[in-house]
């Protein structure tokens, strides 16, 4: 009796400081897992942290597609047939109609282009800030502590996803951000109905994310995230950073 009730007490207070750090479930949330499979296993409570910031880092062109790609699947099944987007770029590489192959149709995504970094973010804190939308998604690769905190509070209100893509930063900086991403492309697999041609594969590494445990798949998109290996690889303890 003594060992269950230290159990629940301590289950409670894990679910408290969730609260506290701005883990705040609407019914949305509730509904449970976007269809990432074993990756939502290491998000707190198992649950994709919608209303958040998450952050994406890239060092290459292939990369940078690569994460752009994954951001478009996490945004389909975020979005679903009444959600709407803001995507920010001062340089976009982003072709609208592609976006159908990740189940988002371009009609529900607003680009807004800018010419600096500067005008991206703060472009993108006030998209954040608008209730009606559901995702807003920003390339700009200089991210400031401070900067993030503006983010992160901006949609502990709103209750918007942010993701925040760095394309090539000076340095992978502490910032707020609850998630910490880098995504590189693999060699697809052959389908006998596209010869020649494969479903876009990933290797995804979860570097950090608060309350939660970092990791490492490899992943291919067709439509859904089919995992390539059934077991999951634990990112080394020296090399996990504490979130913001």
């Amino acid at each position: 009796m003594a060992a269950a009730s230290q159990k629940e007490i301590i289950s409670r207070l894990k679910k408290d400081l969730l609260v506290w750090e701005g883990f705040k479930r609407s019914d949305a949330d509730k509904a449970g897992a976007i269809g990432m499979g074993s990756i939502e296993d290491h998000f707190p409570e198992k649950v994709f942290p919608k209303g958040h910031i998450h952050e994406m880092i890239s060092y290459q062109p292939e990369s940078a597609v690569a994460s752009n790609g994954f951001i478009s699947a996490i945004t389909g099944k975020l979005l679903g047939d009444a959600g709407f987007c803001v995507w920010v770029s001062a340089a976009r590489t982003i072709f609208p109609p592609t976006l159908a192959l990740f189940g988002i149709p371009p009609e529900q995504v607003i680009f807004a282009d800018v010419r600096t970094q500067k005008e991206a973010l703060w472009t993108v804190e006030e998209a954040l800030k608008c209730e009606a939308l559901t995702v807003v998604i920003g390339e700009i690769s200089e991210l400031s502590f401070g900067d993030s905190r503006r983010l992160q509070l901006a949609v502990e209100k709103s209750r918007v996803t942010g993701f925040i893509h760095r394309n090539n930063p000076r340095t992978e900086n502490t910032t707020a951000c609850v998630t910490r991403w880098k995504v590189d492309p693999l060699m697809s697999t052959g389908h006998p109905a596209m010869p020649g041609i494969g479903f876009p594969c990933w290797d995804i590494k979860l570097l950090k994310v608060r309350n939660g445990q970092p990791g490492n798949w490899q992943v291919e998109w067709n439509g859904a995230f089919c995992h390539l290996q059934s077991t999951t690889v634990a990112i080394p303890q020296f090399q996990k950073r504490k979130t913001g």
